[in-house]
């Protein structure tokens, strides 16, 4: 838990020293108009691949098949755009690394194990698949087999103090 939080707090203090030393190497003006350009790609790269993930996602979707591959791509591409938009350039190179395939890839094959996605699909003929919960344990009732209205006789209600 302290390795993201000293990340956190990290962050600032390199993108401050990596404008400093780029501002020095190649100018002020150089190195604004680089961070505006990365902004521009970041949202122009997000816009791009955004709808190519969400596309995707309705394709697996529809077929029935789990979409968490899909869901990280696309957390991981909101995550990118926001790196380049940012100023800085050590947060530019990491949202350009992340908006490589074979990297998003290699990170869905890490974070998998550790993220579940509940999903319940209809397919034609009425079958269903997926789902987050074990089918054994659920009980579907009908509309008349319960009520949203409480029992004046159930032990629940506590003491009747005061009620006729």
């Amino acid at each position: 838990m302290r390795l993201p939080l000293v990340l956190f707090l990290a962050a600032p203090f390199l993108e401050i020293a990596s404008l400093i030393v780029v501002g020095q190497a190649i100018g002020v003006l150089s190195t604004l108009a680089l961070v505006v350009l990365s902004a521009v790609i970041g949202l122009f790269l997000l816009k791009q691949q955004g709808r190519g993930i969400l596309r995707r996602l309705q394709e697996e979707t529809q077929r029935g098949v789990n979409p968490g591959r899909e869901l990280v791509h696309a957390a991981l591409l909101v995550i990118a755009a926001f790196l380049l938009i940012v100023p800085g350039f050590v947060g530019d190179v990491i949202g350009l690394m992340l908006f490589i395939p074979r990297l998003r890839d290699l990170l869905w094959q890490v974070l998998k194990p550790r993220i579940v996605v509940a999903t319940q699909f209809s397919q034609p003929g009425g079958r269903t698949t997926g789902g987050g919960y074990d089918k054994r344990t659920v009980v579907d009732l009908e509309d008349d087999e319960f009520t949203r209205q409480p029992r004046e006789d159930s032990p629940w209600n506590g003491p009747r103090i005061g009620r006729d």
